[in-house]
């Protein structure tokens, strides 16, 4: 796998986090893939994609509060 095409889908994957964060989940599952692929080639994961991955884990995982 290229470097450069893992450069542009996260890049691709990070602008749909901002322009439609009602997908969220569908995204967060996307970046895990992205990640387990670089990390199943032995490639180095950056640290603020871990670190983005952790974040959105520990967000979408909240409990919802209200009725």
């Amino acid at each position: 796998m290229p470097f450069e095409s893992l450069k542009a889908r996260m890049a691709m994957l990070l602008e749909q986090m901002i322009h439609q964060p009602e997908d969220m989940h569908e995204l967060q599952e996307t970046l895990r893939s992205e990640l387990a692929e670089l990390r199943a080639s032995g490639l180095p994961v950056p640290l603020d994609l871990v670190e983005l991955e952790q974040r959105l884990e520990d967000q979408l995982n909240l409990p919802k509060t209200g009725s």
